[in-house]
Protein backbone atom coordinates (compact mmCIF):
# COMPACT_ATOMS: atom_id res chain seq x y z
CA UNK A 1 0.00 0.00 0.00
CA UNK A 2 1.23 3.39 -0.87
CA UNK A 3 -0.32 7.01 -0.01
CA UNK A 4 -0.76 9.14 -3.04
CA UNK A 5 -0.77 13.11 -3.79
CA UNK A 6 -4.23 14.30 -5.31
CA UNK A 7 -5.23 17.51 -6.70
CA UNK A 8 -5.45 20.06 -4.34
CA UNK A 9 -1.04 19.99 -4.47
CA UNK A 10 -1.00 21.09 -7.78
CA UNK A 11 -2.25 24.88 -6.38
CA UNK A 12 0.12 24.42 -3.49
CA UNK A 13 3.06 22.64 -3.62
CA UNK A 14 4.31 23.41 -0.07
CA UNK A 15 6.64 20.43 0.30
CA UNK A 16 6.14 20.05 3.95
CA UNK A 17 5.48 16.23 2.94
CA UNK A 18 9.20 15.85 1.49
CA UNK A 19 10.59 16.90 4.83
CA UNK A 20 8.94 14.54 6.65
CA UNK A 21 9.37 11.52 4.93
CA UNK A 22 11.75 8.96 6.43
CA UNK A 23 11.94 6.65 3.19
CA UNK A 24 12.67 10.00 0.69
CA UNK A 25 10.25 8.64 -1.65
CA UNK A 26 8.16 12.34 -2.49
CA UNK A 27 10.08 14.10 -5.46
CA UNK A 28 8.53 17.24 -6.86
CA UNK A 29 7.40 16.98 -10.78
CA UNK A 30 6.31 19.80 -12.74
CA UNK A 31 2.35 19.59 -11.63
CA UNK A 32 3.09 18.27 -8.19
CA UNK A 33 4.71 16.30 -5.90
CA UNK A 34 4.83 12.63 -5.99
CA UNK A 35 5.01 9.83 -4.20
CA UNK A 36 6.52 6.46 -5.13
CA UNK A 37 4.39 3.75 -4.60
CA UNK A 38 7.43 0.83 -4.81
CA UNK A 39 9.50 2.74 -2.20
CA UNK A 40 6.55 4.31 0.50
CA UNK A 41 6.21 2.41 3.72
CA UNK A 42 2.50 3.78 4.20
CA UNK A 43 4.13 5.63 7.35
CA UNK A 44 1.42 8.48 7.41
CA UNK A 45 4.20 11.23 8.34
CA UNK A 46 3.24 12.91 4.65
CA UNK A 47 -0.53 12.84 5.44
CA UNK A 48 -0.09 14.35 8.72
CA UNK A 49 1.53 17.69 7.38
CA UNK A 50 0.01 17.91 4.13
CA UNK A 51 -1.57 21.47 4.72
CA UNK A 52 -4.31 20.87 2.08
CA UNK A 53 -5.31 17.68 2.69
CA UNK A 54 -3.74 16.33 -0.45
CA UNK A 55 -2.56 12.95 0.34
CA UNK A 56 -4.76 9.58 0.48
CA UNK A 57 -4.05 5.98 1.18
CA UNK A 58 -4.08 4.07 -2.30
CA UNK A 59 -6.71 1.84 -1.36
CA UNK A 60 -9.12 4.75 -0.30
CA UNK A 61 -9.16 6.41 -3.17
CA UNK A 62 -12.43 7.17 -5.41
CA UNK A 63 -12.53 5.50 -8.87
CA UNK A 64 -12.00 9.19 -10.54
CA UNK A 65 -8.83 9.63 -8.18
CA UNK A 66 -7.05 6.79 -9.25
CA UNK A 67 -5.44 8.99 -12.36
CA UNK A 68 -3.13 10.45 -9.64
CA UNK A 69 -1.88 7.05 -8.31
CA UNK A 70 -1.32 6.39 -12.27
CA UNK A 71 0.44 9.64 -12.55
CA UNK A 72 2.79 8.89 -9.88
CA UNK A 73 3.63 5.52 -11.30
CA UNK A 74 4.24 6.84 -14.61
CA UNK A 75 6.39 9.79 -13.45
CA UNK A 76 8.97 7.52 -11.34
CA UNK A 77 8.80 5.15 -14.26
CA UNK A 78 10.26 7.27 -16.48
CA UNK A 79 13.07 8.09 -14.50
Amino acid sequence: MAFVILDPCRGEKAGECVSVCPVDCIEEGIKQFYIDPDICIDCGACKAVCPVSAIEEEYDLTPDQEKYLEEAEEFFANR
